[in-house]
């Protein structure tokens, strides 16, 4: 049996990186890995969603869902977090 690698079944699943579907694929695994981020930073700092959404002005299930998924967040809101719940500083890549 072929031992076949993450990026080989992506490609037969999902098509090659560029195209729309593998490309819809990536932008929800990094709104997925932003979640995961947020959720780690929130229980490092020792805080309760419900805490952390009282510094920001959002309901804790609103903090629930973008850790869950961080899709439909947007940028206002993820600087809101990291910077006034969190203390932190986001960093933003793009590329052309």
């Amino acid at each position: 049996m072929e031992t076949k690698s993450w990026t080989k079944i992506k490609d037969e699943v999902y098509g090659k990186t560029g195209t729309e579907r593998r490309d819809e694929l990536d932008r929800d695994f990094a709104s997925f890995k932003i979640g995961l981020q947020l959720r780690k930073a929130r229980e490092e700092k020792r805080l309760t969603q419900t805490e952390l959404g009282n510094l920001v002005d959002k309901k804790r299930e609103y903090i629930s869902k973008i850790e869950n998924n961080g899709s439909n967040l947007t940028l206002k809101t993820l600087f809101d977090i990291v910077e006034k719940g969190l203390g932190g500083k986001v960093n933003i890549s793009i590329e052309i």
